[in-house]
């Protein structure tokens, strides 16, 4: 497993922790800003529609631009964005605007991830290394499950979304390891070439 796919599961997996923390209290959290089902519904509907919507058209661009993994970082940044709204939600409308932001961070991150790691993916390696993906999602989420519940029940939602920001902070900062290394990587090369020219 290269570095590339390392980088990009570790961040991925803080993203995976985040998000999954508040998933299945979402609905209790709705009824506490004055929502109700419809508008748990609704909130997930705007963020799946933004995205659907966004991605579609978005990713035939992201095929042609040369700083994938620059855009892919820029999507993590609106996604700690999106975790540090929950902070301020007050009332569905807020929450609308969040998911909102959910949505254009994820149509732009998820078709970038996606063809990263692929791209970076070893050699007869390409259902392995997806199942590695795979199995950290489904880990991960079924932790963050029980933790999320936990937190919210003993401490409230305030302190998970703290939580949720923070992990999100991290996985954008090891995202940016992906420039990073293959900036060293690149002047490495350099060096080696301007050695052998000498």
């Amino acid at each position: 497993m290269n570095r590339n796919i390392k980088i990009l599961l570790v961040a991925s997996s803080f993203f995976m922790l985040a998000g999954g923390l508040f998933g299945p209290i979402y609905a209790i959290f709705v009824e506490e800003i004055g929502g109700d089902l419809l508008t748990a519904g609704a909130a997930y509907s705007i963020f799946a529609i933004t995205a659907g919507v966004i991605i579609y058209f978005i990713s035939k661009w992201e095929d042609k631009i040369k700083y994938k993994k620059e855009l892919l970082i820029g999507s993590y940044a609106l996604s700690c964005i999106g975790f540090l709204g929950y902070l301020f939600i007050q009332s569905p409308i807020h929450l609308f605007l969040v998911q909102i932001v959910f949505g254009i961070g994820d149509a732009i991150g998820t078709p970038l991830f996606d063809g990263l790691y692929s791209k970076n993916i070893d050699e007869g390696k390409d259902v392995s290394e997806w199942g590695a993906w795979e199995s950290l999602n489904y880990i991960f989420q079924g932790i963050a499950a029980l933790v999320g519940g936990y937190i919210a029940l003993k401490y409230g939602f305030r302190p998970l979304f703290v939580i949720m920001l923070v992990l999100s902070i991290f996985g954008l900062g090891t995202s940016i390891l992906l420039v990073k290394y293959n900036h060293i990587k690149k002047n490495g090369k350099k060096n080696k070439k301007n050695r052998k020219k000498k």
